[in-house]
């Protein structure tokens, strides 16, 4: 364990992952774009035996936004399929490892199937203590943040709303934000995610394709993240 976080100096408590780059990796190879989400599942695997590696409290992982409806249904549905299966292959890996799984966003829109899947992997996996794995899934910041609102107002009526309000009923209300956000292939943008928990979150943006991205490319964002000072616009 020493060994492996000899170069990071200081480690963040919550990683995020926008996870982007499977179709060009999958047109690059003349591959259709399905086979680069299913390349990607390999990512994830090794981010998050990383995380548990070194103990990083909680990683999320943007897999699915609100805008990805728009796609072709047939990747769509062959997304639903890896997706299900990939949670079957791996709640084993997740058990041993002692991770936790837990999935925001509005499911309701995923097919039953796949809900099925997320929510036994949730209720096996619900003791574990080690890394929680958090899967961002049909999700975006500005719904979270309308959703956090609609929340608030129902439950008080009369009440204004507030920052310390919202923050209490967005969908990662008991996760601390983000300290540090990577996001794979070059795209310098957070597309609509975690808007308000990313405030002063720190941003690492990589070339590299996610279907690629590895552990020692995950060792270096977190090596430049230990490097950075953190201020929170003080002195």
């Amino acid at each position: 364990m020493e060994q492996n976080r000899e170069s990071i100096l200081k480690l963040p408590t919550h990683v995020t992952i926008i996870m982007d780059g499977n179709g060009r990796w999958a047109k690059k190879r003349g591959l259709e774009r399905l086979n680069g989400h299913q390349a990607g599942i390999e990512s994830v695997r090794a981010s998050t035996e990383l995380a548990a590696e070194l103990g990083i409290k909680y990683l999320s992982l943007f897999a699915f936004s609100t805008e990805n409806w728009g796609r072709p249904k047939e990747e769509i549905e062959g997304l639903w399929g890896l997706m299900i299966k990939a949670i079957g292959d791996e709640t084993p890996t997740l058990m041993k490892n002692n991770i936790r799984l837990r999935v925001f966003g509005d499911l309701e829109g995923m097919s039953e199937n796949l809900q099925k899947q997320i929510y036994e992997c949730i209720e096996r996996t619900s003791h574990n203590t080690g890394t929680q794995l958090i899967v961002m899934l049909n999700y975006s910041g500005k719904w979270d943040i309308v959703q956090a609102c609609n929340r608030f107002k129902n439950e008080h009526p009369d009440e204004p709303i507030t920052e310390e309000s919202v923050a209490r009923y967005l969908s990662t209300a008991d996760v601390p934000d983000p300290d540090l956000m990577i996001r794979t292939s070059g795209e310098e943008r957070i597309s609509n995610y975690m808007l308000w928990q990313t405030a002063y979150t720190e941003f690492y943006f990589t070339p590299v394709l996610w279907p690629d991205f590895r552990k020692p490319d995950f060792r270096k964002a977190l090596e430049v993240y230990s490097q950075r000072e953190r201020r929170y616009g003080k002195v």
